[in-house]
């Protein structure tokens, strides 16, 4: 008997050959082929943890635009932030909500005029998004084109970013303030720059063409920025305390479990799932939220089992998400779902991993501070 075969196609970003003659180790992650690494994850960790200026290939994440005369309108009721507010050139973090409040989507949302929209999802969700914002593309003058073949995503992350987007972009590039949006050129490629992290350190993303991505790295390769995978990334993001979704939130979450708070207007008005986001929201709490937590030092119990769970005084409290070595605290953290009356920092618990059993404490989100905490009183960390 012929059994179906489903063929699984592997996608590429442009700079596929640009990073692998860089050294890069290629994975397959999501449907599409990533930098793990580029010889040294601990090198590319440090680079960014440690004052420097790392390079990282985020091509693999979604990037839809959204035009038309009534874009505002059918976008403004699909996500939890206020769209119809959102100036022009300035971007903002938001989810995609179902009729129940879970989180089908987080996303970044940039206005590039008054009727177009660019918007930024994670791997995972590009689809979803896709799908959702196609239902509505025969109700009204709303169009939706996935440009994620078109538009290449890349990010310099690290105290010394700026620097690197000076001495390539020159002018006022470095000079992006948060939430903003420069539009920039190098040799007559032009850039859509954001200022925004991934890590907890300063950063910028920056938007080009696919067909002018290899040459745009290779430049700021040139001024000071050291290629980074995916390996040393989930590091730097677990310390940032940045959730990721299909590990650390999904559609089992309500929006606000995610500690996605910024992502969220209570002033708008109606949109899909905000009866149920709201009404939790001026009750005061989650039954659960997002938190830190980590190991006492003498525990050598990385890796943690997928969904370990969390205990005190014999009741589950809490399940693992995320688990990594930090090599900032020299410890094991994670993150993790703790139930609201147990979230004070500090409080004591235990993690059961398959067999085993490990000391733990509550720990406020993030782990690290880094230079994007440092350098305002504002962040907005979008993960």
């Amino acid at each position: 008997m012929n059994e179906a075969v489903e063929q699984i196609t592997i996608q590429e970003s442009a700079l596929a050959q640009t990073i692998e003659s860089s050294g890069a180790s290629l994975v397959e992650h999501k449907g599409w082929r990533v930098a793990e690494s580029f010889g040294d994850e601990a090198a590319e960790y440090r680079t960014v943890r440690e004052g420097g200026a790392g390079l990282i290939d985020l091509a693999a994440r979604g990037r839809i635009e959204v035009s038309g005369a009534e874009s505002v309108q059918f976008l403004n009721g699909l996500v939890t932030n206020d769209v119809k507010a959102l100036p022009e050139n300035r971007w903002m973090p938001a989810a995609f909500p179902n009729v129940q409040g879970r989180l089908i989507a987080q996303a970044r949302i940039l206005r590039q005029s008054p009727d177009s929209f660019l918007i930024d999802t994670e791997t995972q969700t590009h689809e979803r998004v896709l799908k959702t914002l196609g239902r509505f593309t025969l109700a009204g003058d709303f169009r939706v084109t996935d440009m994620t073949s078109d538009i290449v995503l890349l990010s310099v992350q690290g105290a010394r970013s700026a620097e690197v987007i000076g001495a390539v972009f020159g002018g006022g590039a470095p000079r992006t303030e948060r939430n903003h949006i420069t539009y920039a050129s190098w040799q007559g490629i032009p850039t859509t720059l954001i200022r925004a992290t991934h890590t907890g350190e300063d950063g910028f993303d920056l938007f080009v063409t696919a067909s002018s991505a290899p040459s745009l790295w290779n430049r700021l390769v040139e001024a000071g920025a050291r290629p980074v995978g995916f390996g040393a990334l989930e590091v730097l993001r677990i310390e940032a305390g940045l959730p990721r979704y299909g590990v650390d939130m999904d559609e089992s979450n309500i929006v606000l479990e995610a500690g996605l708070d910024e992502a969220v207007s209570y002033t708008k008005g109606c949109y899909i799932g905000q009866e149920i986001i709201a009404r939790i929201h001026w009750r005061g709490h989650v039954a659960r939220r997002l938190a830190g937590l980590i190991f006492d030092d003498d525990q050598k119990v990385y890796p943690l089992s997928n969904d370990a769970k969390v205990r005190t005084e014999g009741k589950d409290i809490g399940r693992i998400t995320s688990s990594v070595y930090s090599p900032q605290l020299n410890r094991l953290i994670a993150l993790s779902y703790i139930k609201y009356n147990y979230l004070a920092s500090g409080t004591e618990i235990q993690v059961v991993s398959g067999e085993s059993e490990h000391r733990a404490r509550v720990a406020e989100l993030p782990f690290v501070r880094g230079s994007w905490e440092e350098d305002s009183s504002d962040p907005q960390s979008i993960g």
